[in-house]
């Protein structure tokens, strides 16, 4: 057993910095690599948050980086001050399975460095426990990043701002429900985990259940299939704090509904705090149950708005320092000018231009940032396009036919043209989403703004994936630039 050299881990950071400039972040330096014993580096965290997020959002990127600083065969693994070793881990598991039920039942559900789905037991931060009732289906992770700190206020979310920090100060008490809702990438995912975890720090024993609706709904059908009910009602009504984003998913599901329903009214009627995030306001969302729109409605209902330019420019400042990453103030003034839309895409036209100045081993200015951005990638007219040449563009590309786009099949070489498809449409032209779920096989609104969420969030994490979108786009608006082969 061995301290990983000094030397070893600058080489790391200088890799990850030039190779993975994305994922960086000034919190990094924060991090302690206490040892490296036979092929496996250990890298201390700060925070159980973050050592989640890095073991499931970066641990590939610190793999490579670990590999090209030693030129040895090195895996990684982080851990942090509490946390629990895989061995703990295993005698726990079978102790739980050799043992009568607990009084207390699993209440969330998180993902161990093995990959497999664990359960939250209600002794220890809601973050890092394990019970034995384990869907195979994976929670939302927390982002660091995403802290009342790090949340730039303006005209169009001060409301929303407010009422989470209030909600955060007092759980049960504030404001219960929390309604929040607006666009894709104007904050509300910001605002949900800064709640979550502000109250973690303040109270690390909260029994805190974060996720998408989607997972909601996905593990619902699951227990119904297994009956396992039971286990499923132990998990959500027993919470202390339940935060659950896209809560526009629920339309249409009757049987989820009744559900939720229920749960809603057991955590309500016990005071346990209640947060969501939708796109549109209760009363917009499609086949909702009156009873559902009601309760929503019943507590605080803040929407988000697009960003002024002001609020655009210190959006750009606030993330550029989170990354360590020096900006100009004319370059932050060109990306505030040309992207109106939201923070999402801010932060998407920032990693482009870090990636550009990376790649290049050029400083970052104006011309570079032109360069990169170019007025044909964020500046044409969405009417410019039809949404045939998108399509002729990504099936040519991906290798699929239109009808498979169109139907109902749901694996990954599909899915992803599929998703592709949507976000370029809803990008450039003027087709509505409900326009672009209809062209595809007669999918709905929130099927779109889930297509849109997803290809945003790959371009931020996948920089080959976000290059390959920026030539697919090059193609489509200049269709004699010659191939998208990457």
């Amino acid at each position: 057993m061995a301290k990983l050299d000094p030397a070893l881990w600058r080489d790391m950071m200088d890799y990850l910095r030039h190779k993975h400039a994305p994922i960086c972040r000034r919190w990094f330096d924060d991090l302690d690599p206490v040892k490296l014993d036979a092929g496996l580096l250990e890298i201390n965290t700060l925070t159980t948050v973050q050592r989640n997020y890095l073991q499931q959002r970066c641990r590939e990127q610190f793999t490579e980086a670990a590999q090209a600083a030693t030129g040895a065969l090195v895996s990684v693994r982080f851990i942090n001050g509490v946390a629990v070793r895989d061995d703990q881990r295993g005698a726990r598991r079978h102790r739980k399975a050799t043992s009568p039920p607990s009084r207390h039942p699993a209440e969330n559900v998180s993902r161990s460095s093995t990959g497999k789905s664990s359960m939250v037991s209600p002794h220890t931060s809601s973050l890092d426990k394990i019970d034995e009732f384990a869907p195979d289906l994976v929670q939302t992770v927390i982002s660091p990043d995403y802290t009342f700190e790090n949340f730039v206020t303006g005209p169009g979310n001060r409301l929303a701002h407010a009422a989470a920090v209030a909600v955060a100060n007092q759980p049960g008490t504030a404001y219960n429900p929390l309604f929040i809702h607006g666009g894709v990438g104007l904050g509300k995912t910001h605002l949900l985990q800064a709640i979550s975890q502000t109250i973690l720090k303040s109270n690390p024993d909260s029994n805190l259940c974060y996720l998408s609706c989607d997972t909601f709904v996905n593990q619902f059908l699951d227990c119904v299939q297994k009956g396992q009910m039971n286990q499923f009602r132990n998990q959500y009504r027993h919470v202390d704090l339940l935060v659950i984003d896209d809560i526009h998913f629920l339309a249409n599901r009757e049987r989820t509904q009744e559900e939720f329903f229920h749960t809603f009214n057991a955590l309500f009627q016990s005071s346990r705090q209640i947060v969501l995030s939708c796109d549109s306001p209760p009363v917009e969302i499609p086949q909702l149950e009156e009873r559902l729109v009601s309760r929503f409605q019943s507590g605080m209902v803040a929407l988000i708005s697009k960003p002024t330019f002001e609020t655009r420019v210190a959006i750009i400042r606030a993330k550029s320092a989170l990354r360590g990453l020096h900006l100009p103030d004319d370059v932050i003034s060109y990306i505030a000018s040309k992207v109106d839309s939201n923070a999402r895409e801010l932060e998407g036209a920032m990693n482009t231009i870090q990636g550009h100045a990376a790649l290049g081993h050029l400083p970052i200015n104006l011309n570079l940032a032109k360069e990169s951005l170019g007025e044909p990638t964020l500046g044409a007219r969405r009417s410019q396009l039809t949404l045939q040449q998108i399509i002729d563009t990504v099936t040519s590309f991906y290798d699929v036919k239109l009808s498979s786009l169109q139907s109902k099949l749901r694996k990954k070489s599909i899915a992803t043209p599929r998703q592709v498809c949507m976000y370029l449409a809803r990008k450039r032209t003027h087709f509505s989403l409900e326009q672009i779920g209809g062209y595809f096989g007669g999918r709905d609104h929130t099927t779109v703004m889930h297509a849109i969420k997803t290809i945003d969030r790959r371009i931020g994490e996948d920089l080959r994936f976000a290059r390959q979108v920026e030539q697919l786009e090059d193609q489509i608006m200049h269709p004699s630039s010659g191939s998208t082969d990457d």
